[in-house]
């Protein structure tokens, strides 16, 4: 049975040695075992090897026996840059991603990453993402320095998107009101989701999912709380007007359409979301290498699930196969 990863991170050593030589909002110091440490506003993250070595990820995914990965950036991307630098950045993050992948393509694919701060160079970045390096997405993140995913400055963005039939890949970062989850790692074990989960109903309630009906959406980590809330968001529409004003039909029908990876390792929480989305949107997914993520036990609450074969075969690879013409 094909497994793939689509939810994992990456650092490319020349985007790290591009912080350390130039000016940016991370500061970058190393740890006691050498690992570079980005010190971006409000969070840490430690860049172990299985970051930014291709090679040992590479041996790390034989040992396991996970068969790819759809390796992309993380948050919080490079919009925490000004906005030019963020356009350079993205475009060496894109350029080592899609060396990677041309070398490394029976084990390695890839979403790109947008300059979202500066929403015309994201347009332009998408555009040669996807018709030059040969991308079939990208991942953008839950808000844009505070600024909605359903702001209508990032409509012409959509609107190639969905001329090009992308994959937006929806991966949380800082949300508003981050200074309430400063402790104990509040922001990406609650914050994350809270999010993601924000992010979703606002472009669904805006109309931007359904203005852009070629654009192939993907929720992070199951989706927040996107399958335990989506009833609540169909009260709402039939409830409040301004809930229908910009939609034809209840958000649990768009949201049906979205695909959801298994960043989420409760096999009953897992169910929901196969019960709420159905098999063919589900995506095996494992936020390797970061602590909190897991090969292993990606691996082991898929194999739980109490479904049948082609369902858990469609799960562990499939979907992502098919949705990435892998």
């Amino acid at each position: 049975m094909t497994i793939v990863d689509f939810h994992n991170h990456y650092y490319p050593p020349e985007y790290i040695k591009e912080l350390q030589a130039g000016s940016n909002e991370f500061t970058v110091t190393f740890d006691d075992d050498d690992n570079p440490v980005l010190h971006s506003p409000g969070d840490i993250n430690v860049v172990v090897p299985g970051h930014r070595d291709i090679e040992v990820r590479q041996q790390v995914l034989d040992d396991i026996g996970v068969h790819k990965q759809v390796i992309t950036f993380t948050a919080p991307g490079t919009v925490v840059e000004t906005p030019e630098r963020s356009v350079a950045l993205a475009q060496l993050v894109n350029d080592c991603l899609a060396k990677i992948v041309d070398e490394r393509s029976s084990h390695f694919t890839s979403l790109a990453t947008l300059p979202l701060n500066d929403p015309d160079a994201s347009v332009k970045e998408l555009e040669r993402a996807m018709t030059d390096l040969g991308f079939k997405g990208v991942m953008v993140y839950s808000n844009v320095n505070g600024v909605a995913l359903s702001d209508r400055r990032y409509w012409p963005l959509y609107e190639r998107a969905s001329d090009l039939n992308a994959v937006i890949y929806i991966h949380p970062t800082y949300p508003v009101g981050v200074e309430a989850m400063t402790d104990y790692w509040l922001m990406p074990l609650v914050g994350f989701l809270l999010d993601t989960t924000l992010a979703t109903a606002s472009l669904v309630f805006s109309g931007t999912v359904e203005r852009f009906p070629g654009i192939r959406w993907v929720l992070a980590h199951l989706g927040g709380a996107i399958p335990y809330l989506a009833e609540r968001l169909d009260r709402g529409y039939y409830a409040f007007e301004s809930c229908r004003e910009h939609i034809s039909r209840p958000p649990t029908e768009f949201l049906k359409d979205f695909y959801y990876d298994t960043v989420n390792f409760d096999p009953n929480a897992l169910k929901l979301a196969i019960d709420f989305a159905g098999a063919d949107h589900i995506l095996a997914g494992s936020d390797y290498p970061h602590q909190i993520g897991s090969l292993e036990q990606m691996v082991a609450s898929l194999n739980k699930l109490d479904v049948n074969d082609e369902d858990r075969a469609k799960i562990m690879g499939g979907n992502a196969s098919r949705l990435l013409s892998l």
